[in-house]
């Protein structure tokens, strides 16, 4: 009897022990006493799916509406827009909601011009921001983590001297990653799925490589509206990166599109959106490195057809 008793002592207080530390976990997530979710789990307890904010003056105007379209939607990353029109206090205040809801907020910002080494000074103005930021801010009001979006292949100098700009935005993506990991922010950077076309100068190394090598993750830009398509175009990144133990993201498309209705899931609607990734998802799952969707973006993203 003694052993018994005993016994279901010892499962007593594990069970209590193993409780009491999930609730820590969870806890120290919504009240931001960690920086970010990757240090408890090295990625979130669920795959990501997150949405971009470009119109960050919403989190001014509309806070609860955005957070309430997060809730109803399974949101759990927001890649918010740095707009310095938007003052620190709003700031603070929609990320302290959004950690409430167990929410995390990248601070998220990029253009084409900032593959080139003209725009240091600009990405290092950014950067300082984010560092002021994050220095002033309670541990439930600081950013979870820097999130990127450059794209220098839209930019005209990618036409003229393509070598050129890959090496000049290896140059800036090394600046950004120091300079993030002196901040203790893990930096995750959008990339096209077609990047692995492209070579580094020099090297047999595509681009998309390096880059995966350089970020703590990536969201692969597989605009594409059949589950079919989409993981083609995403699968040899997500083989990649679980070779490098890194994460991805795939990022799917809800805007108008002038490049063709194959791109985007505008015309289909988001009950048809969720179905094709539900598929995706299950094809992508035998990749360790798979981590969940990010639709872009917010604004057409609620606007979608039922």
């Amino acid at each position: 009897m003694k052993s018994k008793r005993g016994y279901r002592f010892i499962l007593l207080l594990s069970c209590l022990i193993l409780c009491a530390s999930t609730a820590c976990s969870s806890k120290a997530i919504a009240d931001g006493s960690v920086d970010s979710y990757a240090t408890i789990h090295g990625k979130l307890d669920v795959p990501v799916r997150a949405t971009w904010v470009w119109d960050t003056t919403q989190i001014r105007s509309n806070p609860q509406e955005v957070l309430n379209y997060a809730t109803a939607n399974k949101i759990n990353t927001i890649y918010l827009q740095m707009n310095r029109d938007v003052k620190i206090p709003d700031y603070k205040s929609f990320i302290r909601q959004a950690r409430a809801k167990n929410i995390a907020v990248d601070v998220m910002d990029g253009r084409s011009a900032w593959g080139l080494t003209e725009s240091r000074e600009q990405i290092a103005s950014f950067l300082d921001w984010i560092e002021v930021y994050q220095a002033q801010a309670l541990p439930n009001e600081k950013f979870a983590g820097i999130h990127l979006d450059i794209e220098p292949h839209v930019h005209p100098q990618w036409k003229i001297n393509q070598a050129s700009v890959i090496t000049q935005w290896q140059g800036n993506v090394e600046y950004i990653v120091e300079r993030a990991s002196r901040m203790k922010m893990p930096v995750a950077a959008d990339l096209p799925f077609w990047l692995d076309n492209y070579k580094i100068p020099g090297s047999t190394m595509a681009v998309s490589s390096w880059m995966i090598r350089k970020f703590d993750s990536i969201t692969i830009m597989a605009y594409r509206d059949t589950a079919a398509a989409i993981y083609s175009v995403a699968k040899d990144e997500l083989a990649e990166a679980a070779l490098l133990g890194k994460t991805i993201s795939i990022a799917v498309e809800t805007k108008q599109s002038k490049e063709g209705d194959f791109i985007t899931f505008y015309e289909e609607g988001s009950a048809y959106m969720e179905a094709q990734l539900k598929l995706v998802e299950k094809m992508a799952s035998v990749h360790a490195s798979f981590n969940g969707f990010s639709v872009h973006e917010y604004t057409s993203w609620k606007t979608l057809k039922k």
